[in-house]
């Protein structure tokens, strides 16, 4: 307050008083009554305090601070924790294969867990949606202190009155409502259960992506690997020329600048590496930083062809896909909703009955039967029965949407396997050229009668081809998994149950992980 404002206020205060004067008491009343008002009237201008802190940061730009003890911290990862690993995958987290990681992603990632509850929860609400078949039955116990006056037949006096009392109410009928109920909880239950089918193929999908990623990374790794050795060796060859000046400097410059976008290339691929463990880490739902190793890569990725049609193909997703069975289990249960909704527009029979205390002329007991008959609500009900409809209607268009997303899916999916069958044949014929076209190259500058250059291109193409030939083997597995998830096939162990025709595409080793 300001120091020229205390002084007014403290005679305008003393004014009021002196007039005042005659009553001190009421004051005395006013002091007590502004203070509160004056609190509350300040409170109204700033936001409730929590936990000691603000409701709300002061300002737009200012972050809030969170009160401490307020929320829960979550544990630090250190490398010891993420090292207690569970029983049970302390000897298969040293070597795990694809089987291994569909496991384990399915036992620890959160969005299962998340969808099983759910499909729990619904089997729970069609127990209490079927509890409505069922007669209620609610029991009470009072005690009571009546008082009653004096009347012609007796005298005025006092009782107690207390015992159990019974209530029993039960439906008759009520033209479907009751049923239509029950239905949209059953069709609501198949959609829970559908909904988590799905939320498990995709879950093994998500877990085969990042293993085949990480896999094609840990192979691109090995062919840099060999690209990096052999052009530390074309690098050896130009400086042994130029030093019996068989080649100038600017040969084993050039090749010294391969050999350094080789090594480079070799470094931004163990980054990958890294990123892509941790992908496989995330999908697995454990630590990025938890040690774990994978069986070691094949000697041969073999590759096949998958011998159904795409109208096969697309005719076993309109069978198996149970997101689309979930998306005609939710269009069914709109369509139980339109019979509750109309049911409760009409008539419904009703049996009651009532066991009430003894009282001092003994037990009493009651029973009726009574007829609801609604009249006029403001017309809730008949737009009640319009929305049910339309959102029934909604329901089917999404069904019907959800038909054509599946088709197209599976047929994009078919030909993109299509695709990366037959980059995996172009890339073994690539490679068996490049190999050639090296080693021509090479003779030839041993002979001199080539260039450095001729030898530095056709090594770019050979790493080049290596590294196409790694990527389309695993890229091919990668959309046969994505083409059993969209026809509904993929299994839990990851398999995917597609006839293929073995030999279409022959099997090319690819490099030795150990080869320096």
């Amino acid at each position: 307050m300001a120091p020229r404002t205390k002084p007014l206020l403290e005679a305008s205060r003393t004014a009021v008083e002196g007039v005042l004067g005659i009553m001190p008491h009421s004051i005395r009343v006013l002091r007590a009554v502004s203070l509160p008002l004056v609190l509350v009237i300040a409170a109204c201008g700033n936001p409730p305090r929590v936990n000691g802190a603000a409701g709300a940061s002061p300002s737009p730009s200012i972050p809030w601070k969170v009160p401490s003890g307020a929320i829960k911290s979550e544990p630090i990862v250190t490398p010891a924790v993420a090292a207690a690993v569970p029983p049970d995958l302390q000897e298969r987290i040293r070597q795990l294969s694809l089987v291994d990681v569909v496991d384990l992603a399915l036992r620890n990632n959160p969005a299962t867990r998340a969808s099983w509850a759910q499909a729990r929860a619904a089997a729970s609400l069609f127990g209490s949606a079927r509890g409505a078949y069922y007669p209620t039955v609610d029991a009470f116990a009072d005690v009571s202190r009546v008082q009653s006056p004096a009347t012609l037949q007796r005298s005025a006096g006092k009782r107690t009155e207390y015992g159990p009392s019974i209530d029993l109410n039960y439906l008759l009928f009520d033209f479907g409502g009751r049923s239509g109920s029950v239905e949209s909880a059953r069709q609501s239950l198949f959609a829970a259960n559908l909904a988590h089918n799905a939320t498990l193929q995709n879950t093994v999908l998500q877990a085969e992506v990042a293993y085949f990623t990480y896999m094609a990374t840990s192979a691109l790794l090995s062919a840099e690997r060999s690209a990096v050795a052999q052009a530390r060796t074309s690098l050896t060859a130009a400086e042994r020329r130029n030093t019996v000046g068989l080649a100038t400097i600017a040969d084993v410059l050039q090749a010294r600048t391969v050999l350094s976008q080789e090594q480079l290339n070799l470094e931004t691929i163990q980054g990958s590496l890294q990123a892509a463990r941790g992908s496989l880490a995330s999908a697995l739902g454990l630590p990025a930083n938890l040690p774990f190793e994978l069986e070691p890569l094949p000697t041969e990725i073999p590759v096949g062809k998958i011998s159904l049609s795409v109208d096969s193909v697309i005719n076993e997703a309109l069978r198996n896909r149970p997101d689309l069975a979930g998306a005609r289990a939710q269009a069914a249960a709109a369509g139980a909703q339109v019979r509750v909704a109309r049911a409760a527009a009409l008539p419904s029979v009703v049996v009651g009955g009532n066991s009430n205390p003894p009282t001092f002329a003994g037990p009493s007991y009651s029973m009726s039967v009574g007829l609801a008959i609604p009249i006029f609500n403001g017309f809730s009900r008949q737009y009640n029965i319009a929305a049910a409809r339309a959102q029934a209607d909604a329901a089917v268009a999404f069904a019907d949407q959800t038909r054509q997303q599946v088709i197209t899916q599976v047929f994009v999916s078919y030909y993109a396997l299509q695709t990366a069958e037959q980059r995996v044949a172009t890339s073994d014929e690539l490679l068996a050229s490049a190999e050639q076209s090296v080693q021509v190259a090479a003779g030839r500058y041993r002979e001199g009668v080539g260039s450095i250059i001729d030898l530095l291109t056709a090594q770019t193409a050979l790493a080049n081809a290596r590294a196409q030939q790694v990527q389309s083997r695993w890229q091919w597995y990668t959309a046969l998994a994505q083409l059993a998830r969209d026809a509904g096939v993929l299994g839990v162990r990851g398999e995917t149950p597609f006839p293929l025709t073995q030999g279409s595409v022959v099997p090319r080793p690819i490099p030795d992980t150990n080869r320096p």
